[in-house]
């Protein structure tokens, strides 16, 4: 098991054939997902907003364009949070904040970790080392299947806790606290024989969802879901599970960790206006041009973007996320 936190592209490409391809595939547009940010213009023209990203642009000697925010040079992560909004959450407030909902859930505190405060006053977390009880009427079935979901998710640390987005520690598989990392955690405990543990997990990543804006950091989400299934699925069976079954799980992470404006449930920057052509008072032609009327009224259901897709695991379809909103 890999310790370190940049998942490298060559890595993936060398490693796991086709994989790449399908983490940086868009299922609503069947194109692949692009920058949507300027920040790597100056690697050239086709590092632009709009340019969609191509394994050959991340890999080879541009195998280093894409890395964790924590990497990044310190200039450019102020502008990112400036311009953007990115801010990335320590460990233990992702921790804090997902004991929240586990709270509710089991109806108990404390069930994966207690929280605590260390000598130096930093704030962390201690796991729990008994097996998960559940609470009775449920099952650890219903758990993994309930279904979680990180909005403007950037690198999702609050799904997937590899390392620590503020300091770059990397966390050990018994010791993370992700809202999927706590599905997983189920799952080891409870499956012991591959295809049950297939089986369940496939159920885990069906039912963790997240959407970011920008391609790189939803990369960085994708690989980090990926990487996450394949270090517990080697730490479980000590040996990597095969490159099909990978695809399988690669393919579903690029279904629900999605690019999209969170606004306004389209693709970033996808809205256009229209042009009309209609006669005047003296019966010239002129035309006429509008605005989107999802944008001018900030009406979420009236944007002429793309809306984007995401499958419902249930009935094996796609559906628009915004219809979600209806429910």
């Amino acid at each position: 098991m890999q310790v370190v936190i940049d998942i490298l592209e060559n890595d993936l490409i060398e490693k796991y054939p086709d994989i790449l391809i399908i983490l940086l595939r868009d299922q609503t547009t069947q194109k692949n997902i692009f920058w949507a940010t300027n920040n790597y213009i100056h690697f050239g023209e086709l590092y632009k907003f709009n340019s969609e990203i191509s394994p050959e642009l991340i890999t080879g000697e541009k195998g280093h364009v894409i890395m964790p925010r924590v990497q990044k040079d310190k200039i450019l992560q102020l502008s990112r949070s400036k311009e953007m909004a990115e801010v990335f959450t320590p460990s233990w407030i992702c921790n804090a904040q997902n004991n929240i909902v586990d709270n509710s859930w089991f109806e108990k505190e404390g069930v994966f970790n207690n929280e605590i405060v260390l000598k130096n006053g930093t704030k962390s977390w201690q796991t729990t080392q008994e097996k998960i009880v559940f609470p009775k009427g449920k099952a650890w079935q219903d758990y993994i299947a309930d279904t979680r979901m990180e909005i403007t998710c950037g690198e999702a640390p609050y799904l997937a806790s590899r390392y620590d987005t503020t300091t770059g520690a990397f966390i050990e598989i018994g010791n993370r606290i992700g809202l999927l990392d706590r599905k997983l955690r189920v799952v080891n405990e409870n499956a012991d024989e591959p295809s049950q543990w297939l089986m369940a997990t496939e159920i885990a990543y069906k039912n963790i969802y997240g959407f970011e804006w920008q391609g790189d950091s939803l990369l960085l989400a994708r690989e980090a879901l990926l990487i996450t299934f394949i270090e517990n699925f080697t730490h479980k069976f000590e040996s990597e599970p095969t490159l099909e079954i990978i695809k399988n799980i690669a393919r579903i992470i690029s279904w629900n960790i999605w690019q999209m404006d969170g606004l306004k449930g389209i693709i970033p920057n996808s809205c256009t206006g229209t042009t009309k052509v209609q006669e005047n008072l003296f019966g010239e032609r002129e035309y006429v041009s509008t605005f989107c009327e999802g944008c001018f009224q900030n009406n979420i259901k009236k944007h002429s973007g793309i809306y984007c897709n995401i499958m419902d695991w249930n009935i094996e379809k796609p559906i628009k996320f915004i219809s979600l909103l209806e429910k």
